[in-house]
């Protein structure tokens, strides 16, 4: 079979990457084309664009891009249209797989949807739209199933494939690990501040701003892998800060808390069981217009699904300094943190066990077939 899947920034690379692995394990005659990163790259296929050619965050950044991005969607069709596939794989990105899925439902292709657009959060018109062009949508969260069903569209809940990511991972022992990074023996606080260059600059000289006041622990900035160390080291000023490109797995599992950007690395640090402060800044243009259409109580994944507040948000003015500091030392006391990992293993009964990629895989090969 032919595949075409397309998929956006690091974490779409992550879930891609273990969807194509499990496809060529139940389909050995695979051919697979793609939109992705380096982790798809290595699991095989062809590699047609990198997401760092379209990493825009946030609404300004997207309008003062729009030329660029037309041009790639025109070069996304032509490219499916050459490669005739027998299904087109959408996996999150809404902006631009949408748009793609219009066009390919029309052109009579095959179209399936991994990992849910945002609807859920906002511009609920939308789905109107998915189930006119999506054959079929495979969601990784309980309450996108029941989301969609108050739309009167049947989609797969497959569970979250996180958790085989992290269950899979070849393990690393602490010690080893502090002495290959040249790390101390102190505690470690990891700083998640995002993958996208505009995100970084907001966040992380506010996490780096704790650093002289909790001089007992290690921070590490877990460097992205679509961002160079030379743009990092502009921001740190501190001899008390480490630096570890493409590694946030193995500091997870040695960290005892974490400052972390909101998106996927909110889920990521739960599952690791790593007490945590959720934090977001965006522009002040993106923000007010986010705001206004956004419905939901939460922007983090672990307060989503849980329905409740289990970690604490930090958004725009009250990502400071003061509150930064406040709620990192609560996460620090014994007591908090007992609290956080009974929500934490709920959590991940919440997400429905292992195996997210292969249902996926399976269902997709299976429908081809029949």
């Amino acid at each position: 079979m032919k595949y075409y899947i397309l998929a956006g920034e690091a974490s779409g690379d992550l879930h891609g990457s273990n969807l194509m692995k499990a496809l060529l394990k139940i389909d050995s005659k695979a051919d697979i084309r793609f939109w992705g990163g380096d982790l798809m790259q290595h699991a095989g296929g062809h590699l047609v664009k990198h997401y760092k050619e379209r990493a825009f965050m946030g609404f300004s950044e997207v309008i003062m891009n729009l030329r660029k991005i037309f041009k790639l969607i025109s070069f996304c069709k032509n490219d499916i249209e050459d490669f005739n596939p027998d299904v087109v794989i959408f996996i999150d990105n809404s902006g631009f797989n949408l748009r793609i899925a219009k066009w390919a439902k029309a052109k009579g292709f095959r179209t399936n949807y991994y990992i849910s657009p945002q609807v859920w959060a906002s511009r609920a018109s939308r789905v109107k739209a998915i189930k006119r062009d999506i054959d079929a949508m495979f969601v990784i969260l309980p309450f996108v199933k029941q989301f969609y069903k108050k739309y009167d569209y049947d989609v797969t809940f497959v569970g979250h494939p996180l958790i085989d990511a992290i269950a899979n991972r070849k393990q690393v022992g602490e010690f080893k690990f502090r002495a290959k990074h040249k790390l101390t023996d102190k505690p470690i606080i990891a700083l998640l501040p995002g993958s996208r260059k505009q995100e970084i600059t907001k966040m992380l000289s506010v996490m780096l701003s704790l650093v002289d006041d909790f001089p007992e622990y290690q921070f590490v900035i877990a460097g992205a892998p679509s961002q160079d160390y030379e743009f990092y080291q502009s921001f740190i000023k501190n001899q008390n800060v480490s630096f570890i490109s493409n590694k946030t797995y193995d500091l997870l599992s040695v960290s005892y808390a974490a400052l972390v950007t909101s998106g996927t690395a909110t889920l990521e640090t739960a599952l690791f069981k790593v007490p945590q402060v959720v934090c977001y800044k965006g522009s002040s243009i993106s923000y007010h217009i986010a705001k206004r259409i956004i419905t939901l109580k939460y922007i983090s994944l672990v307060n989503l699904v849980m329905d409740k507040e289990v970690v604490t948000e930090l958004i725009q003015n009250d990502f400071n300094k003061k509150r930064l500091k406040k709620e990192l030392e609560l996460i620090l006391d014994d007591e908090k943190r007992k609290g956080l990992f009974h929500d934490y293993y709920e959590l991940e009964q919440k997400l429905g066990g292992k195996g997210a990629s292969e249902k996926t895989a399976k269902l997709i090969y299976n429908a081809l077939k029949a």
